[in-house]
């Protein structure tokens, strides 16, 4: 594979004139290599822009639908005044905002209405679908998201994953180790539950699956997790389960690490959500729902609640089976040669590529860096 780096010597002076901490992640993603990890570090930058631009959108969607919901509740169009002006529930920190962005404005001669609400910083919107704001939501605020499951939880979840995003994005953070597609789905179910029209909208004009495909050195595809009670989970659920929040690197499959061995079952992911509600509610709730995975994560989520798990909220990655066209199974298990007495393939994840799995007689034969 070629590269717009193809010169090792002038990509190596290139590199010297960026800072080395940033650099590392692009370095070590590209095996040392300084052609591949400037190319890297190009790409990271285009990548960052287009998602960039997706949430762009998306903070302009969420601003004006709330707006909307809180012009309707409080008859802005009757009584004349606009609704922040009014004393709102949890008010004192809705006034704050208001008052600061009135007095800039008011310096530079754009003090109007619309001016006001765009100038609302995002931590403001993000903020307002909050736990201080509970009765705002009941009031108004679940009117804005006819397409959610009507709870506050699910909407300040989501956006606070689009918040965090947002700030790697604005930080020139790294975008060699971020789930991309993963993310930019989360920002299109979040503009899916304002309008399905609103989500198929971003999901046609956007380039950010285009440009992650650009990608010059390709991410490992494969998470090998320990799995002494995920390979018998995986066996009858066809799922995987694991902690709220825990992050993993982009990826499409699952292997599964147990008596000391990697399972010759690879399936691929099609489906991951974080932050699931582990609850007979939930349950009854995506068992109802006209979506596949919502009622194969309800099957879940009941059968496990049943065997003793306790409420609470997951991850829940869906993976395929034997005999569908997207998995992948080894010839057989791949055997742990250690290397030290009681040593284990991998304690938390571990990242590899299907490829070098499937080349490999054991773990031995298998490189990639262990990931906590």
């Amino acid at each position: 594979m070629t590269h717009p780096h193809d010169s090792g010597p002038a990509a190596t002076d290139l590199l010297a004139l960026l800072p080395a901490p940033r650099l590392a992640p692009y370095v070590k993603a590209a095996s040392g290599d300084p052609s591949v990890a400037l190319s890297l570090y190009e790409w990271s930058s285009r990548m960052a822009s287009a998602a960039f631009e997706d949430v762009g959108h998306l903070e302009v969607l969420f601003r004006e639908t709330l707006d909307r919901a809180l012009q309707a509740h409080y008859r802005e169009s009757d009584v004349g005044i606009p609704w922040f002006l009014l004393p709102t529930p949890g008010g004192a920190q809705v006034v704050a905002a208001i008052d600061i962005v009135r007095a800039r404005l008011r310096a530079q001669g754009r003090e109007t209405r619309d001016q006001i609400v765009a100038g609302l910083s995002f931590g403001f919107w993000s903020g307002i679908v909050g736990p201080k704001y509970d009765d705002l939501w009941r009031r108004a605020i679940h009117r804005a998201f006819p397409k959610g499951n009507g709870t506050r939880k699910q909407i300040s979840t989501a956006i606070e994953h689009v918040r965090k995003l947002r700030n790697r994005l604005a930080h020139h953070d790294s975008m060699a180790n971020v789930d991309i597609p993963f993310e930019i789905r989360r920002v299109y179910d979040l503009a899916g539950f304002i309008h399905p029209d609103a989500k198929s909208w971003l999901e046609t004009f956007s380039r950010a699956m285009d440009v992650y495909a650009q990608r010059p050195a390709p991410a490992q595809d494969t998470v090998v997790v320990p799995a002494r009670d995920a390979w018998p989970f995986y066996e009858e659920h066809k799922a995987y389960v694991c902690q709220p929040g825990r992050s993993f690197r982009p990826v499409e499959r699952i292997a599964f690490y147990a008596d000391q061995e990697i399972k010759p079952d690879v399936p691929r992911i099609s489906h991951r959500r974080d932050d699931v509600e582990w609850t007979e509610a939930a349950a009854s709730r995506l068992e109802g729902s006209d979506n596949r995975d919502d009622r194969k994560i309800a099957t879940i989520i009941q059968k496990t609640l049943a065997d003793g798990w306790t409420e609470g909220s997951r991850q829940v990655f869906l993976l395929s089976r034997r005999g569908d066209a997207s998995h992948r199974a080894l010839v057989s298990a791949l055997p742990h040669e250690t290397g030290g007495r009681g040593s284990a393939f991998v304690q938390r994840q571990r990242y590899v590529s299907l490829h070098a799995l499937e080349i490999a007689q054991s773990t031995r034969d298998l490189v990639g860096p262990s990931s906590g």
